[in-house]
């Protein structure tokens, strides 16, 4: 059996920031860089690499509410403090996501932004599965009424670090996106999930979804939500925010507030799951189609 070179080639210091956004766009801004100066000086773990940013973060998480909300990319004020916050605290940014306006479309899109450390967007993801659902005594929810879906995959180099995939939220529900991400060529040593579930499917299916996209295709999973609106009227994001080793253990999980939380994800542990339990080499495509096509996959898409 053939390994390739380890996906991962350095451990990876990251910080998870879950917080919650009001309807004051500009009091949600001030807030993202309160948060994330506080991630980068107050660090437990020494130096980061990376911040991540929780879904919908610059607006509330409605419906009627996206268009209102919606900027161009990348010339929109959020894509701009971003990118001025990546480049000041020399880390790299998953920017959760924010509803954007394509203007030659007129529609509006979930989407999770990546910057650089030296400030440069060097990934966008548009969420390609909308969360329509409706679940009795649970919740009724349907993003389609104003969003539309993205149409690819994105798998993106992290620098020195290697590859890693994206997704938002609902998109950990579908396996697809994560199996595209960790197989060959792009070998992804993670899958980021900004993602707000709410207090009927986070119960149900958060940690779980969690755990078998990282055991499934032996990677790093992470996943960042929103603080829950305690005594709010509007959405109820789970919380929760977690990292799941490629061995599907649970590493670092936040509760239900406003908090930041750390990790670092290691290095060893990839080729070790590998090639202890060695499904990722295993796959057996003579007998069920790769329907994997790289025309479907956005390549550092900036």
């Amino acid at each position: 059996m053939s390994v390739p070179k380890a996906p991962l080639a350095h451990n990876l210091k990251i910080a998870l920031v879950q917080l919650k956004a009001g309807a004051d766009k500009t009091a949600n801004l001030a807030k993202v860089s309160s948060f994330i100066k506080n991630a980068v000086t107050q660090s437990t773990i020494g130096k980061l690499d990376l911040v991540m940013l929780p879904e919908c973060f610059n607006s509330p998480y409605a419906v009627d509410q996206f268009r209102n909300y919606a900027e161009l990319v990348p010339s929109g004020e959020t894509t701009h403090l971003l990118s001025l916050l990546a480049k000041e605290h020399e880390v790299y940014i998953i920017g959760g996501s924010i509803p954007e306006l394509d203007p030659s479309t007129d529609k509006i899109f979930n989407t999770s932004l990546t910057f650089s450390p030296q400030g440069e967007v060097i990934a966008k993801h548009r969420k390609a599965h909308l969360f329509d659902i409706n679940i009795p005594d649970g919740i009724t929810f349907q993003e389609s009424v104003t969003l539309s879906a993205g149409d690819k995959a994105t798998v993106f180099k992290l620098g020195e670090f290697g590859n890693v995939g994206l997704g938002i939220c609902y998109d950990i529900r579908f396996p697809e996106l994560a199996m595209v991400a960790s197989r060959n060529p792009w070998n992804s040593f993670a899958m980021f999930y900004p993602g707000a579930f709410n207090t009927t499917t986070g119960p149900l299916h958060w940690h779980l979804l969690a755990r078998s996209r990282a055991v499934d295709n032996e990677i790093f999973t992470v996943l960042c939500s929103p603080a829950r609106d305690v005594g709010g009227s509007g959405y109820q994001a789970y919380g929760h925010s977690l990292v799941a080793d490629p061995y599907g253990n649970i590493i670092v999980e936040a509760g239900e507030g406003e908090e930041i939380v750390y990790a670092e994800l290691d290095k060893s542990l990839l080729p070790k799951a590998r090639e202890a339990i060695p499904v990722h080499y295993q796959r057996r495509f003579e007998i069920y189609d790769d329907f994997v096509g790289e025309g479907k996959v956005k390549v550092s898409d900036k």
